[in-house]
């Protein structure tokens, strides 16, 4: 049951940025077998999120790209491969770079590396974060049910306010995109949002 005493949240709450997470050239290399596994259509969710970091960069959003990476000899893959997951995300390996070319990547783009789930976890992200006095934090990427959402969890943890774009997230499968989603929802009523009211929001942040 919805906290029938809440504040109402607008979706972006003073300054924000698009945090855009672990969009990467394997995303878009076809292969039979996966280390990862992915929901039906997970590439276009995250080519879709293009069309938010053109606007974001339109209306002054900064957008911050986050990257999985681990070294080659694995040493630093800690209880990673201990779940459903393989060997990913080498530094090794050309396709762990971001996915430059369809997200219109910068030189000078924001990024932040990371070697475990949470973009803030090891990070200098909370860092950066304050730096741009950012408040409402805008996340699209992968996996819904890991990366995001621990993502998500630590975010909330530091009172940011949190947003999830639906349609530019994918999960392992639909059914563990569907269940992380209810349970960003039940953290921040109002957390997870389509792109198009997303897209409206930064609009009017000009």
């Amino acid at each position: 049951m919805a906290n029938p005493n809440g504040k109402k949240r607008e979706l972006i709450e003073g300054k924000s940025a698009l945090i855009v997470i672990d969009i990467q050239q394997s995303t878009f290399v076809k292969k039979e077998v996966r280390s990862i596994d992915h929901m039906p259509d997970y590439a276009e969710r995250m080519a879709r999120t293009r069309t938010v970091i053109d606007k974001a960069r339109e209306v002054g959003i900064p957008v911050i790209f986050i990257q999985e990476i681990h070294r080659a000899d694995l040493i630093d893959f800690g209880r990673e491969l201990d779940g459903d997951e393989d060997v990913h995300c080498l530094d090794s390996n050309p396709e762990t770079e971001i996915a430059k070319e369809v997200l219109g990547f910068r030189k000078d783009d924001y990024l932040i590396q990371k070697r475990r789930y949470s973009a803030f976890y090891g990070t200098d992200l909370e860092i950066l974060l304050k730096g741009l006095k950012a408040e409402t934090l805008i996340l699209t990427g992968g996996l819904t049910d890991v990366c995001v959402h621990y993502t998500y969890v630590d975010a909330h943890q530091g009172d940011y306010f949190c947003r999830v774009i639906e349609n530019c997230v994918g999960g392992s499968s639909l059914e563990a995109h569907n269940a992380s989603l209810r349970a960003m929802e039940y953290l921040q009523t109002g957390a997870v949002r389509q792109m198009d009211q997303v897209l409206q929001a930064m609009e009017a942040q000009r």
